[in-house]
């Protein structure tokens, strides 16, 4: 059984609270490590963008942890939003007993 885990942490907030402020790095430094425009860095810290495959191998390769850790982290944030918007009621599903 899967344990759902309650208003999961977007990418960007986690790299603010784990990487950025306890080690005073730069939004700058972060971006040129990243080698992508300081905007696209501020956009993932504040939640504006998502982390997609190239940029959870460049995370990887800069911060450390997975690629698949950075997706995963960016798939259950996107998956909670979505459940938090999404009526399912009146879905049913198909049985496919023979």
């Amino acid at each position: 059984m899967a344990i759902e885990q309650h208003n999961p942490m977007h990418p960007g907030v986690f790299i603010k609270r784990v990487y950025i402020t306890p080690f005073n790095i730069g939004s700058n430094e972060l971006a040129r490590k990243l080698h992508v425009s300081s905007g696209t860095v501020s956009r993932l810290l504040n939640g504006q963008s998502d982390v997609s495959p190239e940029m959870a191998l460049k995370l990887s390769k800069v911060l450390g942890r997975s690629p698949e850790s950075w997706l995963l982290m960016q798939d259950n944030y996107d998956l909670w939003q979505a459940k938090q918007k999404i009526d399912l009621t009146g879905y049913e599903a198909i049985s496919f007993a023979m």
